[in-house]
């Protein structure tokens, strides 16, 4: 039996819509295994972002526990979920978020260097991926000289440097059309495994959800597992 490396147990969130509480999510459990990608599919206001932020340690629960990797990130305060997010937790998001003042080596390097890592190594870890990702060409270009799927490219670059052991996705291949998406997709697929990370991919998208291992909904702030076949 394979060891639950994400575990979700009793997680409630909730935030204030006007003068009522709105309950995103209710009484959630959920889990992973080292290794596994997960796709989760729901639609927009389920509380896909919500969780993922959740998981990372951004937000902390109302109530429930986070794990990852044996660590309760509930129980952490904000300075050690912080430190455990900049080891740990590689986040990859739809719109980029790269650092325009900084150019494509610069936003991938950022997290080594806020992680100690010395100047030759980062270097070395740097022009890797570069060359991996097919960007190697575009270091000393920023963000507003790169296309989308450039952009995206260096995004995930920047999550996968430090080798995490969890890569959360929010919509990675959203802001791109249907080529350079399913390129990219490949691509992280391919990246993630090699470094035996977890991968959580938020979509709305079937076709891109049925590249996961395994595909879960979230729906009135309840996950449910489902079948790759399922229709959505």
């Amino acid at each position: 039996m394979h060891q639950q490396f994400i575990h979700i147990s009793g997680l409630c969130h909730s935030y204030e819509e006007g003068a009522r509480l709105h309950e995103v999510l209710h009484d959630l459990d959920f889990s992973m295994v080292k290794g596994e990608s997960v796709a989760l599919l729901g639609r927009s206001g389920s509380g896909k972002s919500t969780l993922l932020n959740l998981i990372s340690g951004i937000d902390t629960p109302a109530s429930g526990q986070v794990f990852v990797d044996g660590q309760n990130l509930s129980a952490m305060s904000e300075t050690m979920r912080t430190l455990f997010r900049r080891q740990h937790i590689g986040f990859i998001y739809q719109f980029f978020n790269l650092v325009p003042s900084l150019n494509a080596h610069e936003n991938i390097a950022f997290s080594l260097e806020l992680n100690g890592i010395d100047a030759q190594e980062t270097q070395v870890r740097v022009d890797s991926i570069m060359r991996e990702l097919d960007i190697h060409d575009k270091a000393q270009r920023y963000p507003s000289q790169l296309s989308g799927g450039e952009q995206q490219r260096v995004a995930i670059a920047r999550a996968l440097i430090h080798q995490p052991l969890v890569v959360l996705a929010d919509e990675p291949t959203g802001n791109l059309d249907a080529r350079s998406g399913q390129l990219i997709l490949n691509k992280l697929h391919q990246l993630v495994k090699e470094q035996n990370s977890t991968l959580l991919l938020v979509t709305h998208s079937l076709e891109v959800a049925k590249t996961a291992d395994r595909i879960v909904t979230l729906e009135d702030g309840i996950l449910q597992d489902r079948n790759s076949d399922f229709a959505w």
